[in-house]
């Protein structure tokens, strides 16, 4: 796992990330504090939980969830990568490649550039972009998720495809926007279409 690359060996975000095994997308399974034992025995919490704190080294790099019942913090999950703003610009050697395909939901040509992530606030420099990162849309569908991606930024909470038909909300994550938009239809419909057809996306 890449990630744990970035925090020093034995700290606790790097024990963590043993027990949590987070995927490709930064989303992990949700890991009991009953777990917190023996050798991860260090994560076990004081007061308040120091480790999962917003302005810690593990939260500059996930969006961390806290899942309590009644006041008290049983488990600790995370939900994606977290991410800080940085230039928007699309590279033009990107650019020039999206322009030439189809559009991804109607399959038409001509489409416009659209940066997968709908906050479009990627922590990486516009260099450090990838070709994935972004997807052909046609000028119609664009502007339908846009309208979409700015209700999610005002209500943090993110589109339902069960509008569109589609038998779950998201592929990944729940309705609430938690720093990724990873596991919305609009992030990527084409991804969405596979992983809902592969069966294993449950309503």
């Amino acid at each position: 796992m890449p990630e744990e690359r970035r925090f020093a060996a034995g700290s606790k975000a790097a024990k963590f990330l043993e027990l949590a095994r987070p995927d490709d997308d930064g989303f992990s399974r949700c890991v009991s504090v009953d777990e917190f034992a023996g050798e991860y025995e260090s994560l076990a919490f004081g007061n308040g939980g120091d480790w999962i704190r917003a302005d810690g080294k593990l939260a500059r790099t996930y969006n961390i969830k806290a899942v309590k019942k009644g006041g008290r913090i049983v488990g600790v999950e995370l939900h994606g990568f977290n991410k800080n703003p940085v230039n928007k610009r699309i590279p033009g050697r990107i650019a020039k490649r999206i322009r030439t395909q189809n559009c991804a939901v109607l399959a038409i040509g001509r489409p416009e550039v659209d940066h997968k992530d709908g906050f479009r606030d990627d922590r990486r420099p516009p260099e450090e972009m990838k070709l994935d990162d972004f997807q052909p849309l046609s000028k119609a569908v664009n502007n339908a998720k846009r309208q979409h991606c700015k209700e999610c930024r005002a209500t943090r909470m993110r589109f339902d495809a069960r509008q569109l038909g589609y038998s779950v909300p998201q592929w990944k994550g729940n309705g609430a926007y938690r720093g990724t938009c990873v596991g919305c239809y609009w992030h990527d419909p084409k991804r969405f279409n596979a992983e809902v057809s592969k069966g294993a996306v449950r309503p």
